[in-house]
């Protein structure tokens, strides 16, 4: 996290604080995770994504304690927003598929509050493959902010857990709706990079950012069919890739056939 944006380095280390203070001695771990885990938090665009470990499950007036001391109103996030899951040490040490947490937390200033007292709270229709791929991301590149390293911490899925979550992700975003027409769809980069990523973990077993992943794929020269009139997968990844620097966006429908494509693969 050497590069990271200073405001965000500083803003972990207040969460960990803030955290601690509601905790105590029951705060065993925290560990920043998503695009600062990997090394491609982009100022702007990225969200910042925690997980905080306790010893043992939380009582509803500490979940709520948390929840209102890390919140944007008490804490500025200076990202797009937090994304924070509080999980119990069994729950991250045991490897399920399930989403288990203690309590959830979305906030900040572009970002929609929302916070989920228990895991059995979450709608299936939100999706609840979100937490044991967090948790397998974590185990691989996890960054320790309190606590032992995130590979001591977070146990990985099965192939067998991973394949299938990886598979109910991709269903549900295909189940989205879809923009309409052939333009430029903004968000439909990351549709394309998302899937990139999924299909790089099954094919190499190793979790990379949503850009590194599709220059894998490009470099893997998957798939390896004939190019097509706009060049094909390989130069759809690439313009998804420069769309997160700013360029143009792919189409709705073009994110939704490579979408469906790697879930061919994987789901094979």
């Amino acid at each position: 996290m050497t590069d990271l944006d200073p405001a965000v380095r500083r803003y972990l280390t207040d969460l960990v604080a803030a955290a601690r203070d509601v905790l105590g001695d029951e705060l065993v771990g925290a560990y920043a995770a998503g695009s600062v885990g990997l090394g491609a938090y982009q100022p702007g665009r990225s969200d910042v994504d925690v997980a905080l470990v306790c010893a043992d499950a939380l009582d509803l007036a500490r979940r709520h304690e948390l929840v209102a001391r890390l919140r944007h109103e008490a804490l500025p996030c200076p990202a797009r927003g937090l994304e924070l899951v509080v999980y119990r040490r069994a729950v991250a040490a045991s490897g399920t598929p399930e989403p288990g947490f203690e309590v959830e937390l979305n906030t900040g200033a572009r970002m929609a509050f929302r916070a989920t007292w228990a895991a059995a709270d979450r709608p299936a229709g939100d999706g609840l493959f979100w937490y044991g791929l967090d948790r397998s991301i974590l185990h691989q590149c996890g960054h320790a902010l309190l606590g032992p390293p995130a590979a001591e911490t977070f146990a990985d899925l099965s192939p067998a857990d991973l394949r299938r979550l990886l598979t109910d992700a991709l269903r549900w975003w295909l189940a989205l709706p879809t923009p309409p027409g052939d333009g430029p769809a903004p968000g439909a980069e990351d549709a394309v990079l998302g899937a990139c990523r999924s299909l790089v973990k099954v094919r190499h077993g190793v979790w990379l950012s949503k850009a590194d992943a599709g220059r894998r794929l490009i470099a893997d020269g998957w798939p390896a069919d004939p190019p097509a009139r706009d060049g094909g997968p390989a130069d759809l990844v690439a313009r998804s890739i420069a769309a997160r620097a700013g360029g143009p966006p792919p189409s709705g429908p073009e994110a939704r056939a490579f979408q469906r494509r790697v879930l061919a693969e994987i789901s094979g």
